[in-house]
């Protein structure tokens, strides 16, 4: 067999089946991310709505940055505060630059 293709896709693993001939599950088997994988980019990428939020930014903005909805920032933002993770701005360097801790 060969090796799997774990891009992104833009087609549903249903249509793919269909389109092939083959069942959801072979499809989703073949090109599905690894755990791991999903898991990283997940937490990679709760912590840059919260890095880009203590900058100054608006939940809009911070979906557009990042290629998410807004909804799912207010959601990471809500779970961010609610697990007591610190979302004070980041103090300003006196030029108009945030400075990194």
């Amino acid at each position: 067999m060969t090796e799997p293709d774990r891009r992104r896709r833009k087609m549903t693993a249903r249509a793919a089946a269909e389109k092939f001939g083959v069942s959801i599950r072979t499809v989703q088997r073949v090109v599905a991310e690894e755990r791991a994988v999903y898991e990283q980019a997940a937490a990679d990428r709760r912590a840059q709505i919260i890095d880009l939020y203590r900058r100054g930014l608006k939940q809009k903005a911070i979906a557009a940055q990042l290629g998410v909805t807004p909804a799912l920032v207010s959601i990471r933002i809500r779970e961010a505060r609610e697990a007591g993770v610190d979302l004070s701005l980041l103090p300003d360097d006196g030029n108009g630059n945030v400075s990194a801790d």
